[in-house]
């Protein structure tokens, strides 16, 4: 027996609709992944199993430099201590061989007068070392060994001094110190600038004394694997920026790397107008880049993505010559797409003012969800994103013109001609601009109109 035919048709019912009703994408819940810098810049890397140890001690300047300080200071003990016991012992050894320890040889002549014991051989080993004399033990000409040990002690106090010194030293004088000073937003943005999805941060200085020369690097971490099967946990890939090869750091910049497909440009060194440049160096013929990490992420896959964007800074210190170093790393969590950082420079009283208590604070702006490949094979997107912010915007405006109105129009309590002033004020108020946007494309030219 066949089944009786449905008068509601197949395709307005529920699987029907259902087929038809387009699904969104389903993610996988990110997995919490140690992050490969730190916010301060430190690299999160443990070294296991290194098999040749002696590498270090061929170096051995390097390795004190690097160090921790409490360590540092029980080597410098130790050094000192450990070469002033090696010559007292060999003082007592002079005076020992010269006969010098025998009391019965008072009034006989002596390699080093008044030292008569380990203790007393001590003291002229410091007091040598250090250059110190208190006038009571002196080396005599009577023994050449003791000249030849004087001589000796004094070539190795010269070095020790040199070597322990110049460590503490560069330890104080350590790059990484300037770079307390280098600080950079605690979040990341996405926004449209320029008609362009932008990844922006911003970085700035808290010193009066410049970082000469100062460069930004943008780098991508993330693991990826090659079409043979090779999974690279740890793949570094270079973001280009915006910003000019020499940054003048005299006030927070904000740094902004385009989101588009592929990219480029021109060496600003070596290169005249028609030559472009790559990693590789400079080409007579266009070389185009890599296209962004992110041109094909949108905002929910950002989210759920595991990428990692590390920021370097680096530059010569103007006051000391020494070259810096400041790092730091953004993950997904850290991106706010959509948000744009809040203006911190002002004039007042014609001095230019920074107001760091602003320093990350951002602004929620119109911003299309999609991706940036989303937004180059359709640009209606980003115009019809715009209008929509500039309607609610409007609405708002509406929405706060009548509130006025309406408390303008209580307080005349009826009257003719302040209300109706009023009135007419508020009225005129709603009147909205026209505002008009234009399509990301090259070479067009259209525009929409909005009232």
């Amino acid at each position: 027996m066949l089944a009786r035919k449905s008068i509601i048709p197949e395709e307005f019912g529920l699987p029907g609709l259902v087929s038809r009703t387009p699904r969104k994408p389903v993610f996988r819940d990110r997995v919490n992944k140690a992050r490969f810098i730190a916010k301060n810049g430190s690299c999160n890397l443990a070294h296991k199993n290194i098999r040749e140890q002696g590498r270090f001690l061929q170096d051995v300047f390097t390795t004190l430099v690097d160090l921790k300080w409490r360590f540092t200071l029980v080597i410098f003990t130790t050094t000192f201590v450990s070469s002033w016991l090696l010559f007292a012992m060999s003082w007592w050894l002079v005076a020992f061989a010269h006969g010098d320890l025998d009391p019965q040889r008072l009034h006989a002549a002596h390699c080093v007068t008044n030292v008569k014991s380990f203790t007393s051989a001590f003291l002229f080993s410091i007091e040598v070392q250090v250059t110190i004399g208190f006038g009571g033990r002196m080396i005599t000409e009577q023994c050449p060994a003791a000249i030849t040990v004087l001589i000796l002690q004094n070539i190795v106090g010269l070095i020790i001094n040199a070597v322990m010194l110049g460590c503490i030293f560069m330890k104080t004088a350590q790059s990484n110190r300037r770079a307390e000073t280098l600080i950079f937003s605690r979040h990341a943005v996405i926004a449209v600038r320029n008609n362009r999805l932008c990844f922006m941060i911003r970085i700035g200085d808290l010193r009066k004394s410049m970082i000469i020369g100062a460069t930004v690097r943008l780098q991508v971490v993330r693991k990826t694997s090659t079409p043979e099967g090779e999974v690279i946990p740890i793949h570094q890939i270079d973001v280009q920026t915006e910003s000019a090869v020499d940054l003048f750091l005299l006030a927070p910049l904000i740094i902004c790397h385009v989101i588009d497909k592929n990219r480029a440009q021109r060496c600003p060194a070596c290169c005249g107008p028609a030559r472009y440049y790559t990693a590789r160096g400079c080409k007579s013929v266009r070389r185009v880049c890599e296209r962004s990490p992110l041109y094909e992420l949108s905002a929910m896959e950002l989210q759920c993505s595991d990428l990692e964007v590390i920021v370097i800074l680096e530059g010569v210190v103007e006051t000391t010559g020494i070259t810096t170093q400041a790092r730091t790393s953004y993950v997904s969590e850290e991106i706010q797409w959509g948000h744009r950082f809040v203006p911190i420079v002002t004039e007042e009283e014609g001095v230019y003012s920074v107001d760091y208590s602003k320093f990350g604070n951002t602004v929620r702006v119109a911003t299309p969800r999609c991706s940036a490949r989303e937004l180059d094979e359709k640009p209606s997107i980003l115009i019809q994103t715009l209008q929509k912010s500039e309607l609610s915007h409007q609405n708002s405006l509406r929405k706060r013109n009548s509130m006025r109105r309406n408390n303008s129009m209580r307080k005349g309590g009826g009257g003719g001609g302040g209300g109706g002033g009023s009135l007419r004020r508020n009225n005129s108020g709603m009147v909205s601009p026209k505002v008009q946007f234009f399509t990301p494309a090259e070479g067009g030219q259209s525009a929409n109109a909005v009232t």
